[in-house]
């Protein structure tokens, strides 16, 4: 793609494989039946690592990602043992609530991260060549569709629906429980970690308020319920079809764009409850 399309179109690309990446992530963590909110809060922590570790320490900003992911895996275990404990609304509630709370801590360190003013690097990732930063992008998207392959596909995917259709039965088999949430949650903040390490390397730069949005978590997650929950496939399509259609409205409605936006995301919510790709599937089976 970087050799036969333009920078604008390429651009696109690369932020809906961002968003595509974060869906994933997200959808990963509801097959267990928990709905987290802290999407934007791992995204943004990873972010803040990536880039405080290369503007202070001179760490290189490729190992800064990993770095950012491994230290996202950290905070996740150390949290899991704590939000875990929780179901449902609380578990929703908590997670949104650690964005707030990660926000204002980057807030009050202002020597080490710039404070409210945010932070600005001199050199963006690969001195900004947009065909190494995309194939730097699609790699992660990739790596992430694997993993959540691997979840379909093995031993996993029996034990994370058995816990979200029920616990009791689920325990009573001998599933452990608080292994496989520790592990997904695990495994899915570390991605939204180095997804967000990866953003701020691409734009070399970071802010409370523009790396804690919560488009970060509310863009997603509508990506997720178009294409249809609980797949790969699924956040796949979403990504796709509502990325594409936001840059198209931009063109053509720059100042009403969002509220057409929004109308799709609830039409297709309507009328399709299983999402795009679960809608299709229903429709393939029944018919053979």
């Amino acid at each position: 793609m970087p050799f036969y399309t333009g920078a604008y179109f390429l651009h696109v690309v690369m932020t809906i494989l961002i968003y595509m990446t974060l869906s994933l992530s997200w959808d990963m963590m509801l097959r267990t039946g928990q709905l987290s909110f802290g999407v934007a809060g791992f995204f943004g922590v990873g972010a803040y690592i990536s880039i405080v570790s290369f503007a202070n320490f001179g760490i290189n900003p490729l190992l800064s990602i990993f770095l950012a992911g491994g230290f996202m895996a950290l905070i996740a275990l150390a949290l899991g043992f704590v939000v875990l404990k929780l179901r449902g609304i609380y578990f929703a509630i908590t997670t949104l609530a650690l964005t707030t709370v990660f926000s204002v801590i980057i807030r009050n360190t202002p020597r080490l991260t710039g404070g409210a003013s945010g932070k600005v690097i001199p050199n963006i990732i690969f001195q900004g060549d947009s065909s190494k930063i995309y194939w730097l992008i699609l790699t992660l998207a990739l790596s992430t569709i694997l993993v959540s392959e691997i979840f379909s596909r093995t031993r996993v995917h029996f034990a994370i629906n058995s816990i979200r259709t029920d616990e009791v039965v689920a325990k009573s088999t001998g599933i452990n429980i608080f292994k496989y949430l520790i592990i997904i949650f695990i495994i899915t903040a570390a991605i939204q970690g180095i997804t967000g390490a990866v953003y701020s390397q691409q734009y070399g730069f970071v802010s409370p308020e523009t790396t804690f949005s919560l488009d970060f978590l509310l863009l997603p997650m509508a990506m997720a319920l178009v294409g249809g929950i609980y797949s790969t496939w699924g956040p796949i399509i979403g990504a796709i079809v509502l990325g594409f259609a936001s840059e198209y409205l931009k063109l053509i409605m720059p100042y009403g764009h969002l509220i057409i936006y929004g109308i799709i995301i609830i039409l297709i919510i309507l009328f399709l409850p299983k999402g795009i790709f679960g809608s299709l599937k229903n429709k393939i089976q029944s018919g053979k």
